[in-house]
């Protein structure tokens, strides 16, 4: 018997704990261990960001790769962030295994942080926006491949959450007052679910 299910919901329950205690990210001590790079307070309260090098390959502070995904500046955006990661946390797990989740949670987080980090050249980001888009195209590549139902979503589902995207890149979500989206981090956790999807695949067929 696998023991080990259901990710989807401690996935959760840390996004909530985390925004709770550091009040939506407004507490820079509480979330700078969590942050894509080091943030350094000084004794005097001043607070510098280190880069890439210093952070990882100094530091070797590698889980910030990953970390940033449990931050959240808002009860809207963790609302809406902690749905989906239920919707499509269960649907993937039940279907493709647990394994294939976490796995897949974990390659969208490092590549829609790091091109979000990359293309803005900021630290001060967060949420599972990104993961969410990498279960979405996940999802949309093994559905449109597939010979029967495999997870249940309408499609119209995807083309919002891809019209949402473009929305982002062109300003249209800032000015209906959305605030600030990290609308790279959906580009590249869009781009690993593709990714990985492709890969999953090629290794299961017999599966899809």
């Amino acid at each position: 018997m696998n023991i080990f299910k259901n990710y989807h919901i401690p996935i959760i329950f840390i996004a909530i704990v985390i925004a709770l205690i550091s009040n939506f990210g407004s507490l820079i001590a509480v979330i700078e261990p969590l942050t894509f790079t080091k943030i350094i307070i000084s004794n005097q309260g001043y607070v510098s960001i280190a880069d890439l090098n210093q952070t990882y390959f100094e530091d070797n502070q590698w889980w910030r790769t990953i970390t940033p995904i449990f931050i959240h500046f808002s009860f809207a955006h963790l609302a809406f962030n902690c749905l989906w990661i239920y919707i499509l946390g269960e649907k993937i797990e039940n279907i493709d295994g647990s394994y294939t989740f976490i796995v897949l949670v974990i390659f969208s987080a490092v590549l829609s942080n790091f091109l979000q980090y990359v293309f803005t050249d900021s630290s001060l980001f967060g949420g599972l926006s990104g993961v969410i888009y990498g279960l979405i195209g996940f999802c949309m590549i093994l559905e449109f491949e597939s010979r029967y139902v495999r997870y249940d979503l309408p499609p119209a589902i995807y083309l919002f959450m891809i019209v949402w995207l473009l929305l982002g890149f062109i300003g249209i979500l800032d000015l209906f007052g959305f605030g600030s989206v990290a609308n790279y981090a959906h580009l590249g956790g869009l781009i690993s679910g593709i990714l990985f999807a492709m890969i999953y695949k090629s290794f299961f067929t017999m599966r899809i």
